[in-house]
């Protein structure tokens, strides 16, 4: 829940824990632009322009928290997604799975290792966790009736050890502690939105509800997906909702949360429905035994989150100018590399210097002759001055970074301009941590940053990232996504973009 402008005890928080039914949520009595909400729950309600309410009766006194917006992030069986009106759609795979987190001894050798494991009596995907000894066994315990009514629920642990022996056999296993069980079914189930912002006539409006996580899209356990796929929901509406709260942006940022993270819902549930299949096969069905390898591997990506790409939106752009970045796809999360940091002679990955603090980073990669730099350094201060509050520090909505072509032993700081040299804080310090020079790894050695598998040692980042020699700037929303690709000293289109993500000051 986002609180605005209100305090609640530890004893309220106390109560929320407790709760143990659904919460609700129903419109505001109040014409004052905030929500009220009680500890207690009800099973209707609705959410109105002016704001939202979880209330409900019980026992205990009625606390009521003045709030704008109300977050949902209670589950599959969500009370809030269903006091909206909207409910989960989709399919039940009628197949079983038993969960368990186990200390083991076992002859199997690969126990240490995160492997698929496959014969006859079954599958089972394993997932070594922490400590060395602690594993995770997703054990097929095979189809489920139609009518079965949740019996299978019912599978206790020593059946799902018994059901894991048989798969692996001639290999045993022998449980010693048993930290966490579960079993679930497979289902494959989607919330055609995340938010309430419709009206009943189908008229679109300002939302003040939303839910995340499982309380909108729910799927099979293997793979991690859904924890990834969740906190990446958090994490997108967590910063919109801080930038209206502040004022920085206008409220229709929220209406992207859901048309963003709806679309990533439904592809990780595609992905799931081919993963669950390959993972339920006996090893007679399969028609390759490298299928389940080779579809792994085809979809890394999707699996470290890297394939999401968000359409054009009021906070993500055209392709217009991709051709000048094309290493840093639009839409999609920006990719570090390593370069040098001029003041300290530091080699670090450009993109570990993006904090989440819901900034926005705009990168400037300098053309070779620095032409197009010094246009850049001129226009863009007064775009960053117009949508940073008085009296807040320069860098507080805009990090403006560079990047050079030059050795950073070439570069001298006293040339650069300020706006990459700002002085910030109540003593008026200059942060000389956002100049940077371009390196090839290779030159990095000994004391070379982390790089992905496959990469050039000979490519800087303006070769590896694909960014013209003629220049470029990068704009990156405050969750690591590129928003825009442009012309380096095209700053009247970069101002055009953003003024309909910010609210100008000045």
């Amino acid at each position: 829940m986002a609180v605005n402008e209100a305090t609640a005890d530890e004893s309220l928080g106390g109560s929320l824990r407790d709760a143990n039914s659904a919460s609700s949520v129903r419109s505001s009595t109040s014409g004052s632009g905030t929500a009220s909400a009680s500890g207690a729950s009800s099973d209707s309600g609705v959410a109105s322009g002016s704001g939202a309410a979880i209330s409900g009766e019980d026992d205990r006194p009625t606390r009521t928290i003045r709030a704008k917006y109300v977050v949902g992030c209670d589950g599959a069986r969500s009370g809030v997604r269903r006091s909206m009106g909207r409910q989960l759609q989709g399919d039940q795979a009628f197949h079983a799975w038993g969960v368990m987190d186990v200390l083991t001894v076992t002859d199997f050798p690969d126990v240490r290792m995160k492997c698929a494991i496959q014969s006859e009596a079954g599958s089972i995907l394993l997932i070594p966790r922490e400590g060395g000894h602690l594993a995770r066994f997703y054990v097929d315990l095979g189809e489920v009736a139609a009518d079965d009514a949740g019996r299978i629920r019912q599978t206790t642990i020593h059946d799902t050890i018994a059901r894991a022996n048989a798969i692996l056999s001639p290999y045993t296993l022998e449980v010693k502690d048993v930290a966490w069980y579960s079993v679930y079914e497979v289902g494959h189930r989607l919330c055609d939105r995340f938010d309430d912002g419709v009206d009943a006539d189908g008229s679109e409006r300002e939302p003040r509800v939303f839910i995340a996580g499982d309380a909108c899209h729910t799927h099979s356990a293997k793979a991690g997906q859904g924890m990834n796929v969740s906190m990446q929901d958090g994490f997108n509406l967590g910063w919109k909702l801080g930038a209206v709260l502040t004022g920085q942006s206008p409220h229709e940022l929220l209406a992207t949360y859901s048309a963003e993270r709806q679309v990533v819902a439904q592809n990780l549930i595609d992905y799931d429905k081919q993963w669950s299949s390959l993972m339920a096969k006996k090893t007679a069905e399969l028609t390759d035994p490298d299928e389940m390898t080779r579809f792994y591997v085809d979809q890394a990506e999707f699996l470290y989150g890297f394939r999401t790409q968000y359409e054009p939106s009021m906070i993500t752009g055209t392709a217009e100018h991709q051709a000048l970045a094309a290493g840093f796809p639009i839409g999609k999360r920006f990719k570090s590399y390593p370069v040098a940091r001029v003041a300290d002679a530091n080699f670090v990955q450009l993109g570990h210097h993006h904090r989440a603090d819901g900034r926005w980073r705009l990168y400037a990669f300098a053309d070779a002759s620095g032409e197009a730099l010094a246009r850049f350094a001129a226009e863009v201060p007064d775009v960053v001055a117009r949508f940073t509050p008085a009296g807040a520090d320069v860098d507080s909505v805009f990090d403006v970074k560079l990047v050079l072509q030059d050795a950073w032993q070439d570069v001298d700081l006293g040339t650069i301009p300020p706006i990459f040299l700002p002085r910030t804080g109540s003593l008026g310090l200059v942060d000389y941590e956002k100049v940077y020079a371009a390196i090839a790894p290779r030159d990095c050695q000994p004391a070379a940053p982390k790089m992905a598998v496959g990469t050039d040692p000979d490519a800087d980042i303006f070769d590896a990232r694909e960014v013209s020699r003629d220049g470029a700037m990068v704009l990156v929303r405050p969750d690591m996504y590129v928003a825009a690709v442009l012309p380096l000293d095209a700053v009247g289109e970069l101002e055009g973009f953003v003024r309909a993500a910010f609210a100008e000051h000045r």
